[in-house]
């Protein structure tokens, strides 16, 4: 595959094969880019870099919150993806991480419960035989409180629990999920 991208001159165009962006960094084109453009711009090849190669492949939005809050680091709320961070930098890939998953989670929230319903139906779909599994931990354990992005507050993210526990409700008859024993 082929791309074209302007390095400094905006009458010149270069062709470069590439299958990922590492390979630009074996190229040489890393100190180009750094150089050559404005961290906007960098921030939004990181943007388009970690849609192209990993979030385009997440079929569901809430498969995407969730692979998005794997990257924060639960400590420091700092995202870090390796790969990422050794093309463009570490603080570019935080903010490019950071954009997305705040992207990721006002998408969520723009979507009706019979939206969301069909988007967790599609997440849920990779698990085949161990939904109710799934369904049972996340109602004793509520690590989809942990998918939400650290700039969310107040009515947004009480509309996302307020939302998904609706949705719990519904999976867990659907899916004759016992109600859970507190003490054990």
């Amino acid at each position: 595959m082929a791309g074209q991208h302007n390095f400094g001159n905006q009458n010149k165009k270069c062709e470069i094969p590439f299958e990922s962006a590492a390979t630009w960094v074996m190229m040489g084109v890393l100190g180009s880019m750094r150089s050559g453009k404005s961290n906007v711009v960098v921030h939004k090849s990181a943007a388009s870099d970690i849609w192209r190669h990993t979030l385009s492949q997440i079929p569901s939005v809430f498969g995407r919150l969730v692979y998005l809050s794997s990257l924060r680091d639960p400590n420091t709320g700092k995202y870090e993806h390796h790969g990422l961070a050794l093309v463009f930098s570490e603080e570019d890939a935080n903010r490019s991480l950071r954009a997305s998953h705040n992207q990721a989670f006002a998408e969520w929230i723009s979507f009706n419960l019979e939206q969301q319903k069909a988007d967790l139906d599609l997440y849920l779909s990779q698990f085949y035989e161990n939904k109710v599994q799934v369904l049972e931990t996340w109602l004793r354990l509520a690590p989809y409180r942990n998918l939400v992005p650290n700039a969310v507050r107040g009515v947004e993210k009480r509309l996302y629990l307020a939302d998904l526990e609706a949705l719990l409700e519904l999976l867990k008859n659907e899916y004759g999920v016992s109600a859970l024993d507190p003490d054990a």
